[in-house]
This record gives structure tokens, sequence and C-alpha cells, in this order.
């Protein structure tokens, strides 16, 4: 009904629709500006840009992440400098970081990876300034305080498999005035003067129609998440995986097993009996850059032993318990 709504008014392009949305996400992540853009790899893109970062430059990205990072890093002309991170949790920490820190450095895009916050006050306090990734921990909090809210700049990401869904679209968040406004300069070039470099990358109202009923409902879907991942932590008990922590502040984007070895066998059989379960991650990014995977043992390790099992708040009874015997049939 609301994309219906919107295309009997006539206007698809941005408009209402994408301000309504902008201030919806920024009320949830505790940021003074949001900023939509056309995907969650363009608010990265725009927020490094609005960071000021260009030829010679380097950012921080993690290993075991996508390669959207990558992306975003080339795309305003600088280099990735891949950090090892944590086998346990996948997310980067303040002493990873500092090992990567060198002159050139000016910026580390940290996610907050399956909704687990990542240390972002460490990470800063060695004075980089720090990109969120909160594309799979919108809602989350650490300490109270929401994720997005904690570093220099955020993004979000509404892509179809995201928290919130849309199809396409991304947020960037901010305390920051001067770089929202870099951002919105950035994202269009209707109206402005041709003396930068700017980009079509404005969010529909159509999609952030989409995105809006989304937002209403996703106090609902991130408790549905939270039962359905303590329903897992209870029936994978004793099967020898590591599960993942305890943690009530964060967001279950995605439930993530640890094998005790290598993952293949155990994702083999599961998936015979159809069950969807993945490596979470395709490929580190130090193997798509040709880097040695000696260097990167936690990456290495993640990547080899996790198992990301179904988690979604339709997922039903039956389904979820044809996933534990699948896993059990597995171990």
């Amino acid at each position: 009904m609301a994309a219906a709504r919107v295309v009997r008014a006539g206007h698809l392009a941005q408009g209402p629709e994408v301000a309504a949305l902008e201030a919806a996400v920024a009320a949830v992540a505790g940021c003074r500006h949001a900023v939509a853009v056309s995907s969650g790899t363009t608010a990265l893109q725009l927020a490094l840009s609005a960071l000021g970062l260009g030829q010679g430059d380097q950012v921080i990205v993690p290993s075991y992440a996508c390669t959207a990072l990558l992306h975003a890093v080339w795309a305003v002309g600088a280099q990735p400098v891949v950090a090892d991170v944590d086998p346990a949790s996948g997310n980067l920490d303040a002493e990873r970081v500092r090992r990567c820190c060198g002159p050139r450095v000016r910026a580390a895009i940290v996610p907050h990876l399956f909704g687990a916050a990542a240390p972002v006050a460490a990470i800063a306090a060695l004075g980089v300034p720090v990109v969120e990734d909160c594309a799979m921990a919108l809602g989350a909090t650490r300490g109270g305080r929401p994720l997005g809210s904690l570093g220099s700049v955020a993004v979000c990401s509404f892509y179809a498999t995201k928290l919130v869904a849309a199809g396409e679209g991304g947020m960037v968040l901010t305390h920051d005035a001067d770089l929202a406004a870099a951002v919105r300069g950035q994202r269009s070039y209707d109206g402005l003067p041709a003396d930068r470099p700017r980009l079509n990358a404005k969010m529909t109202d159509l999609a952030a129609a989409v995105a809006r009923v989304q937002m209403d409902r996703l106090p609902d879907f991130i408790a549905s998440r939270r039962r359905l991942a303590a329903r897992y932590a209870a029936a994978l008990a004793g099967l020898g995986l590591a599960l993942p922590a305890a943690d009530t502040e964060r967001v279950w984007y995605r439930y993530v097993v640890q094998t005790p070895d290598d993952a293949t066998g155990l994702l083999q059989v599961v998936n015979q009996r159809g069950v969807a379960a993945r490596r979470p991650v395709p490929n580190p990014l130090h193997l798509e850059l040709g880097l040695p995977d000696a260097q990167f043992p936690g990456a290495s390790q993640a990547w080899r032993q996790n198992v990301s099992l179904p988690l979604y708040p339709t997922l039903t009874e039956s389904e979820f318990d044809r996933v534990v015997e699948a896993v059990r049939r597995a171990c």
C-alpha cells in the first residue's frame, strides 16, 4: 500500500518519502543527520569522500567482509589496507587496527559484523576516523548507545537481504552538519554547479516508502530474531560447535556458528537435507587482493569454520526444527 500511495501521488523520485525515511533512521541510529542514497556501497563511497579522502590516502578495512568495502575505497581514489580480525566475532579490534596504522591512513571502515558491535571507541582512540558500517546492525546498541552514533560517520543499507529491506538504497549518518552537507552535495548534480564530480546517487520515494514500512516494524523484526537466536543457542548446545556469544544489545542479522575444523562437511550435509546454510563471507578480502593467507589467521579461520544458519522473522517452527535436525545429523 505504501508503494501504491507513492505511485498514485505521481512523485517517484527523491522527495517527501525520502526525507521522512531520513528522519526515521536518524532517530534509530541516534544521529543528528541522515542522507539517503542509492545503495550501501554508494553510502560508503560518499562517506569517505566527505571525510576528504582521495588519491594517496589509505583506508583500513577488515579482511572478513564483503568486497563493497574495496569498491568504495577505490571509488574515491584511495587504497585499502587490509587488517585481520578476531576469529570469534569476525570484527576488527583496536590492536589489529593499530598494526595497520601508518602515515597515509586516513580512516578505518569498521563493520558491526552480523549485528554484533565492534569496539568503535577503542579504534577511534587511535586517532583514526571511524566509518561505522551498520549494514547488518541497524537498531543495535553498545553501552546503551545506538550503533551508528559512535564514529565520525556511519552507513547502512536497505538491500533486499538487510534488516530493513527496500530492494536497494543506503544511508549516511553523522552528527557533523558539514559532513552531511558534503554528502548531499555529491548525491545529486541537478541545480548545482559543475565545479567538481557529483553523482546521481539519490534514493527514490518508491524505495523509501517501502523502507519506512519496514522501519515501523523494525522493533518486531529485532525481537523475532532475538527469540530465534535464543532457541538456536539452546537447541545447538553440546554439539561441539562454537556458538555466538549471548548479547542483549546486538541484533541477530545472522546466526553464525563455528565448526571445530573446516565447515565443508557440515555444509554439505545440511545443504543435502534442503537447508540453505552458507559461508557468511564468500571470500576474505586478503585473498581477493592476492595477499598471503598466513598473514591473516583470524580471517582465514573465520572463513574456514563459520557457517550461517537461516535466521529471519518469518522462519516457521517446522523450518526451524528442520534446520536444527540437519545440523545435529551433520555434527
